[in-house]
């Protein structure tokens, strides 16, 4: 590796997991989800390996990010679906962005613009969507707007908490008495979707027309209880640094900030050039792993804002040599969820949160194709 840290990003992994999701959830389409630089990875190369696989949805959270993929030349149609006051529906409407609106105000600017939206419902997260109680009048403004021709409505759509089988089932139960409503009112959208990737995955009965795919089209398990790989699926990211200094310490040293770890006996500390900056979770100090060659090897000490140390005992590892913080464990490398058990997190945090600074390498199979997207 040229760089003292990257991340390197496999597309072929991205289509490949994108095949093996939209077999399993067949006959429902599949939008991929690339928000929030497609959870870290670099949102125009996962974009442009998922219209190659042939994805027929992406989904971001937020017109800047819907920008993004189209000055990038990515033509497949977009869901964006959290907005803020100042809502660009014409720039929506322009660039075949089809918006998710949660208000009657989002759904006016959208009318006025001439856009495509996707209606959002607040079945049970109390977030963003119309609240039962709002439904109905949004949905009979969005079938005048669209008898007038000033919109389309091309969608309406929920999201489930996640929390418990009875949950998802009675916020299934809303979605589904909504969707008989807005038939009511003279609404007949083409995509109906509930589904993210556990529930995609898990209960057939609610995949609808159209599931929305994130953290399974990166390899990264949705819970502790699921490993991608007995799924078919493969760790998209492999993020890694170069060893930049080894040093012998004796029994009794202190090891970083704080004092968090003192060396129980004579031993050598490796120091990767990654931390809290880069995304490494400071909270996960003292529990996390870091391969070498092809050994484990705990982290020591506290995670500071550019680097940590790993407790390498008498073992021959020299300043340039790999560290893989977290990759495929096939190739004997913690995993993204490793992390996340160390860190008391969700495997989602961990790969989003890796920084700026961490070139994303793009590889083709074993063709590295350079540090910028592709």
């Amino acid at each position: 590796m040229n760089a003292i840290r990257e991340a390197k990003i496999d597309l072929d992994a991205v289509r490949s997991n994108f095949a093996v999701l939209s077999v399993a959830v067949s006959p429902a389409q599949v939008l991929g989800v690339v928000k929030a630089d497609a959870y870290g990875h670099g949102a125009v190369g996962v974009a442009r390996a998922l219209e190659e696989a042939g994805a027929g949805w992406l989904g971001v959270a937020d017109l800047g990010e819907a920008r993004e993929l189209r000055e990038a030349g990515i033509a497949t149609p977009i869901l964006a679906w959290l907005h803020g006051p100042h809502l660009d529906a014409e720039f929506a409407a322009q660039h075949g962005i089809d918006l998710g609106v949660s208000t009657i105000d989002q759904l006016e600017r959208a009318a006025s613009a001439g856009a495509t939206v996707q209606l959002k419902l607040d079945t049970g997260l109390s977030r963003n969507g119309f609240a039962p109680g709002e439904a109905e009048a949004a949905f009979a403004r969005a079938a005048e707007y669209e008898r007038r021709g000033q919109l389309h409505v091309r969608g309406i759509f929920s999201h489930l908490s996640n929390t418990s089988a009875a949950d998802d089932d009675l916020q299934a139960a809303r979605f589904t008495e909504l969707l008989d409503a807005a038939r009511d009112a003279g609404l007949d959208p083409e995509l109906r979707h509930l589904a993210s990737t556990q529930a995609a995955l898990v209960r057939p009965e609610l995949r609808f027309d159209l599931v929305r795919i994130g953290i399974g089209l990166y390899g990264v398990g949705y819970s502790d209880e699921v490993d991608p790989a007995t799924l078919g699926l493969r760790p998209v990211m492999e993020f890694a640094a170069s060893v930049a200094a080894v040093r012998r310490v004796a029994a009794g040293s202190g090891v970083s900030y704080g004092y968090l770890h003192r060396a129980d006996h004579d031993t050598t500390l490796a120091l990767i050039p990654v931390g809290y900056a880069d995304g490494v979770p400071r909270s996960a100090s003292g529990r996390g792993v870091v391969s070498i060659g092809a050994k484990q090897y705990p982290n020591v000490g506290r995670i500071a804002m550019d680097q940590l140390l790993v407790d390498v005992g008498d073992d021959d590892v020299a300043v340039g040599d790999r560290a893989v913080l977290w990759g495929d464990p096939a190739s004997g490398a913690p995993s993204a969820a490793d992390w996340a058990r160390a860190a008391d997190t969700i495997g989602y945090e961990v790969v989003t949160r890796v920084g700026a600074r961490v070139p994303r390498t793009y590889f083709e199979g074993t063709a590295v194709q350079g540090a910028a997207a592709p």
